[in-house]
């Protein structure tokens, strides 16, 4: 680093944009194909409904362009559109060829428009990486154009997510559940985690003494590493290679786990956004000029000033006793409170949804919908879907942690009846290929993991137990 040019973090700099811009065409991806079927005018849980109910109360909702102009499944997907082709250009480098104010004002409008449907996608969108997302966005707006060094603030700012990323789920874990005290917690969670993917099973069939590696490998990434991240911001007094060093290394550590975690689960794009927030501290001399506009020094630190205000909450929550886990301290969604898995779930229990057409549902042929990416069919290899978030799917495995079924998990059963189309092309396979079944019911099986032995002889990579009829066989009046 050098004074108020981080000279040696052009390389970083290009993976963030990069990196984060790819995110959020994903993110983007995502919401134009399945924000209409969950949150549109027809939706599971309608967003026009939410702004009609929020419009005498315009402080209950996070800001959103929805508030002045009127929602519509076209004007959504005409944001997505704009959205993909803004993200684009930002993957493909055109937009940093300008001046830097032309990045930021990419950056922002990205930020504003995802912050516009987050802010009414309810329980679907209720998800930490929504927010991780939001605020790499708003920081990545910062980090200027190709013709100059980035900013040491800014760059600085990216090591403080990450460590609020990491070391906020390292101390999550460690209040949390036994499990991770005890170093059993991932002899669980590879197979009890919500979306398992196509190497889960074999991660979870590992020898016990690796899942104990596994845990303490994960205590140490999250709760030493991350204080390593600033270790380059010794260079701004020491006139040596060592304290670069030292931060790439501990990048490198993070990006270890994290594609670890990539490989054994699908974590839509939280493993994927922590690698390339990570990549802010990987150092590479580039031997570029340290020349940054005046103006632009002047607007980066003023971002570092107030975003060491409003960081003041989220600081003062990791050392709290009742530490928030994904929470957000104001309304524009920056300087958040992050973790995960402060507990594992030590049984995995599916809720399968049945159809028949039969008119007598007690002697009755039951066919099950299978969903893209959550458990059924006991042979099929589980895939990898990450980055892309399948947010039914997600919801489907939080049902059975709840107390009572969720009001939009009944709007689904209705759709179901209905055969609505839009909502049969969130699954992955509707059984009755578009015509309405007489009754639909929801069973709870628990799953485990086939063993070896079980696997050789059934070729099933699941085994699963029947429990018990959670909704009876219902059906649409008239």
């Amino acid at each position: 680093m050098d004074g108020f040019a981080a000279v040696d973090f052009e390389f970083a700099r290009q993976v963030l944009q990069r990196g984060i811009a790819a995110l959020y065409v994903v993110a983007f991806v995502s919401t134009l194909n399945q924000f209409r079927p969950l949150l549109g005018e027809r939706g599971l849980l309608p967003a026009p409904d939410l702004l009609e109910w929020a419009r005498p109360r315009k402080r209950l909702l996070n800001p959103t362009i929805f508030r002045w102009i009127r929602y519509t499944d076209r004007r959504l997907v005409a944001l997505c559109v704009l959205g993909i082709g803004i993200a684009a250009t930002l993957v493909a480098g055109l937009p940093q060829l300008g001046p830097p104010w032309v990045p930021m004002l990419c950056f922002l409008a990205l930020w504003v428009g995802y912050m516009s449907i987050t802010s009414i996608g309810q329980t679907f969108y209720g998800f930490g990486w929504e927010m991780l997302l939001l605020e790499a966005g708003f920081l990545a707006a910062f980090l200027g154009s190709n013709d100059q060094p980035p900013a040491t603030a800014v760059i600085v700012l990216f090591w403080w997510i990450v460590f609020r990323l990491e070391f906020g789920a390292g101390l999550i874990k460690i209040r949390g559940g036994r499990e991770w005290r005890d170093l059993t917690a991932l002899t669980y969670h590879h197979e009890t985690q919500p979306m398992p993917g196509p190497l889960s099973r074999q991660a979870h069939l590992l020898p016990r003494w690796f899942h104990q590696g596994e845990v303490l490998g994960n205590h140490f990434a999250q709760l030493v590493v991350p204080w390593f991240l600033f270790a380059p911001v010794l260079g701004l007094w020491v006139d040596a290679a060592w304290p670069a060093l030292i931060g790439t290394v501990a990048a490198s550590i993070v990006i270890a786990t994290q594609m670890w975690l990539v490989v054994t689960g699908n974590f839509a794009w939280l493993n994927w956004a922590t690698i390339v927030l990570a990549f802010s501290a990987v150092s590479w001399p580039s031997g570029a000029g340290s020349d940054v506009p005046v103006y632009w020094l002047v607007i980066t630190a003023l971002v570092a000033v107030g975003y060491a205000v409003i960081s003041w909450p989220a600081a003062r929550n990791l050392a709290a006793r009742r530490q928030l886990m994904n929470a957000s301290f104001n309304r524009w969604q920056l300087a958040n409170a992050y973790g995960a898995f402060g507990t594992v779930t030590k049984e995995r229990i599916e809720y399968v949804v049945e159809g028949t057409q039969d008119e007598d549902p007690d002697a009755a042929d039951w066919r099950e919908y299978a969903f893209k990416g959550k458990p059924g069919d006991v042979r099929r290899i589980p895939r990898w879907f990450a980055p892309y978030h399948l947010r039914l799917d997600w919801l489907m495995w939080f049902l059975p942690l709840g107390r009572s079924l969720e009001e939009w998990f009944t709007a689904f059963l209705v759709r179901l009846l209905q055969a609505d189309a839009s909502t049969l092309r969130l699954l992955a396979r509707d059984p009755f290929d578009g015509e309405r079944p007489r009754f639909v019911r929801v069973v709870s099986y628990r799953y485990r993991f086939s063993t070896r032995a079980e696997f050789r002889i059934s070729r099933a990579r699941w085994v699963r137990d029947r429990r018990r009829i959670l909704v009876q066989p219902i059906a649409l009046r008239g």
